[in-house]
């Protein structure tokens, strides 16, 4: 199943930066629009309204004779006004009758009309009607906010004015109006600027989230290295408070843990090294026993001990030494392994490889390889070698013809001083380092050492190293 979601730190908290800016974008667009057709509205039906009390106040200080052609200039398609002799026929039934009342009451007042001359109003609602604000002296009205620009008032609420005045003269001044359809809020403007605002948070967002996640890529990256290498460089102690802390305490433990090596391996080495003075003494007295089948007995365990104490010494030696590592060709370092051991008169061969060039610790990476070439020609009667790559990885197989291991022994092996006797005993050679040695070896440089069965027969070794 496909994931259309980030993996990595940096990617989650980016996508909910996003996610979330999107979100609060859409909403403040909407309500800015939404905001932005009521105050429209707002001030088009109060700019309708005065318009009409000024019109209004016009006629009736104009001379009677002269109203008629003052009527006609001022009309238009959006904005009709005619005077009529009887009263008007208003649309009352398709009114709204609380905004209708509110706007008459705003023509009484604007125009001090009295008891006698009130106005008639047809107030189609349309759009986002507003509600009819409460004088709690006068009543229901346009109250103060009828006479500010607050995009709440009532003059928001219609979408077609129908109001006939009485004049003084007994005739009625009649006005229809419509307000215009206010525009979209998302204009192309509008558009531009939430887009110039979105790119800028997004590339502060995306640039702090990069800085507060870095540090802990770095602190990956030095996890990985010091696990191949205990002389690693420490982690530059930098960053924010949290991160400086974490890459103090992860310098501290890679101190202690290289100290807790470096002691084993002092100790070890020290250990093996006594080992030989009292050896030595046992193998003087031994040669001088009488019984000559227990005296051979004897000088052959002291032998075993003995070359398990050089075996440990050479071990906790290639353990304190501290090997550079350099661009090696693979290859090459195993081809010359194995002329070398058949030079020596062992069955090994290796297949022709390209050149395969690695950083490595070529010391290192040749004595683990030899180990595991010459335990296939001690308990596989030969050893073939093929050297390969993948586009990760570059790959040595050792493949050899003995009996191989049982599968409940192969996670054993790798242990120090682990045999199985059946096969592998003392008298074939070795004290059960040469797998604890090559494994750590590959281990040191990032790699992979397994061992599996081969269906025709015999054992296959294989050394996964990784490539840059």
């Amino acid at each position: 199943m496909m994931q259309y979601y980030p993996k990595s730190l940096f990617g989650q908290t980016l996508l909910i930066l996003v996610a979330g800016l999107a979100a609060a974008l859409v909403a403040g667009s909407l309500l800015y629009s939404f905001d932005r057709g009521k105050a429209v509205r707002a001030v088009s039906g109060l700019a309708a309204a005065q318009r009409i009390a000024n019109l209004t106040r016009l006629v009736e200080e104009t001379p009677v004779d002269w109203r008629t052609r003052i009527v006609a200039g001022i009309s238009d398609q959006a904005f009709r006004v005619t005077i009529s002799e009887s009263v008007p026929d208003l649309n009352q039934d398709e009114s709204d009758p609380a905004t209708s009342q509110a706007i008459g009451e705003f023509l009484v007042e604007q125009l001090a009309l009295g008891p006698g001359r009130l106005p008639l109003v047809s107030a189609k609602a349309g759009g986002s009607t507003m509600s009819l604000l409460h004088n709690p002296i006068t009543g229901p009205g346009p109250g103060p906010m009828m006479h500010g620009m607050g995009p709440f008032g009532v003059f928001g609420g219609f979408r077609e004015l129908q109001a006939a005045i009485p004049l003084a003269d007994g005739r009625w001044l009649f006005f229809t109006t419509i307000l215009p359809e206010s525009s979209s809020g998302f204009s192309s403007q509008f558009l531009l600027s939430m887009a110039i605002m979105a790119a800028v948070v997004l590339a502060a967002s995306g640039w702090v989230v990069r800085r507060i996640t870095a540090p802990l890529g770095a602190l990956s990256a030095a996890a990985e290295r010091f696990g191949r290498d205990l002389n690693a460089p420490p982690l530059p102690e930098t960053g924010t408070t949290e991160t400086s802390h974490a890459a103090r305490a992860f310098n501290s433990m890679q101190v202690r843990l290289r100290t807790l090596i470096e002691n084993r391996t002092r100790l070890l080495a020290a250990i093996s090294h006594d080992l030989r003075t009292p050896l030595t003494l046992l193998r003087l007295r031994a040669e001088n026993f009488e019984d000559v089948g227990e005296r051979d007995k004897m000088l052959s365990a002291i032998v075993d001990m003995d070359a398990m104490i050089t075996t440990v010494l050479d071990f906790a030696r290639d353990e304190a030494k501290t090997e550079m590592a350099r661009s090696t060709d693979v290859a090459a370092l195993v081809q010359s392994i194995a002329d070398d051991m058949t030079d020596a008169g062992l069955s090994v061969k290796m297949t022709p490889s390209d050149p395969i060039t690695l950083e490595c610790r070529p010391i290192a990476l040749k004595r683990a390889l030899t180990n595991l070439i010459d335990n296939a020609v001690k308990y596989g009667k030969n050893a073939h070698i093929t050297v390969g790559t993948t586009t990760s990885a570059a790959i040595i197989t050792i493949n050899d013809e003995g009996p191989g291991i049982p599968e409940q022994e192969i996670a054993h092996v790798f242990e120090p001083f682990y045999r199985i006797e059946e096969s592998r005993n003392r008298d074939t050679g070795g004290v059960g380092l040469g797998l604890s040695i090559a494994l750590s070896a590959v281990a040191a440089h990032g790699g992979q050492l397994t061992l599996k069965n081969r269906p025709e027969g015999g054992l296959s070794a294989v050394v996964r190293l990784p490539r840059p």
